[in-house]
């Protein structure tokens, strides 16, 4: 049976978490000012999540689970912990489209670029002016 831990990166970690994303979503690039949580199976890493505050805001970005860890339902885990233990309601994410569905499941709802508060809106712009195809999303806490 797995036995499934977890934690906040302790930031004498990050660079084990900077390799980790370099390795697997080069695109992410985790630091020192971010809320890292993380899940390990069996004592082994295999997802992390960063949080980043930009001015009141937070928002929930570089989800990863270990290519090698996938199809094991660790991020559905994941997500689950997050929202009986970190999520609040406002919390944002740019989620790739594809993965809409998956975080719709967890409590984000689709919101228009136009509904995102200032400072989030133009990093998204940012991102969508990149190349980027992201969907804007906000957690609404079912409670």
């Amino acid at each position: 049976m797995d036995t499934l831990n977890f934690g906040v990166l302790d930031p004498i970690k990050l660079p084990i978490a900077k390799k980790l994303y370099k390795a697997h979503y080069p695109a992410g690039k985790p630091k020192s000012d971010e809320r890292i949580l993380t899940l390990s199976r069996n004592q082994t890493l295999s997802a992390l999540v960063r949080f980043r505050t930009i001015e009141q805001y937070r928002l929930m970005t570089g989800m990863l689970v270990i290519p090698e860890q996938r199809g094991l339902g660790l991020g559905h885990q994941l997500m689950a912990h997050l929202q009986q233990t970190e999520l609040n309601d406002g919390d944002f994410c740019f989620a790739l489209g594809h993965l809409e569905s998956f975080y719709a499941q967890h409590g984000f709802k689709t919101l228009a670029e136009e509904d995102l508060p200032n400072p989030l809106k133009q990093l998204f712009c940012r991102y969508i002016q990149g190349g980027k195809s992201l969907v804007s999303m906000r957690y609404l806490d079912p409670s």
